[in-house]
């Protein structure tokens, strides 16, 4: 079973939805002890940094969340689900994240033909060819993003997975041991997003 955290902020209907589609068992959590069936979680997330921060607080998730990850088990973060890891973001200054990456996101920057939020599909570019995420997926396979911010390289570091350029290359897949995470959303990305679910829940098995 993977779980699917509910945390008042995310898009639990369409990665639920997709997990149907793909006949993989999944189920909504919604508060830690619904944990313990769970092989492995999913943490999507949708809106600004600070309130998921809140919601996942106020939901007693935040040390659940720190603790899954630190046990090794097989973890997807999604959209903000990858932004949360870090230890903060520019989008909401003094609000610490879950910290179980170094360094903050930052604000993509209007440019002529880039606006932002980047809405819309963009390639992945794979950096690591082993990456699970990864598996039967071309390379610079387009994927479907709605964003402001981003990990930079610098941040993401030895854990970058996928790098996308929208004015600037960043981070847009991250894997370190058990954590996963994309900052586009598979869930909506057609064939390959789906593939991409697939290959998390292949994976986690494999575990």
């Amino acid at each position: 079973m993977i779980g699917i955290l509910d945390y008042g902020m995310g898009n639990l209907g369409s990665v639920q939805n997709a997990c149907r589609f793909l006949d993989i068992a999944a189920c909504v959590v919604t508060r830690p002890a619904d944990l313990a069936p769970c092989r492995a979680l999913i943490l999507p997330g949708v809106g600004a940094f600070g309130d998921c921060m809140q919601h996942l607080t106020a939901h007693d998730f935040v040390a659940p969340v720190r603790d899954w990850i630190a046990a090794g088990r097989p973890f997807l973060g999604i959209c903000l689900g990858l932004q949360l890891l870090f230890a903060a973001s520019e989008e909401s200054p003094g609000v610490p994240g879950l910290g179980v990456l170094p360094g903050r996101n930052r604000r993509l920057t209007p440019e002529p033909g880039l606006k932002v939020p980047q809405i819309g599909w963009n390639r992945v570019r794979p950096v690591r060819s082993d990456c699970p995420l990864f598996r039967g997926i071309p390379a610079d396979t387009y994927f479907y993003f709605v964003h402001s911010y981003y990990a930079d390289l610098t941040a993401a570091g030895a854990a970058t997975a996928g790098i996308t350029e929208y004015g600037r290359p960043y981070a847009s897949a991250l894997w370190q041991d058990n954590l996963l995470a994309v900052q586009f959303h598979p869930e909506k990305s057609q064939r390959w997003g789906l593939q991409m679910l697939r290959n998390f829940s292949t994976w986690a098995s494999e575990q």
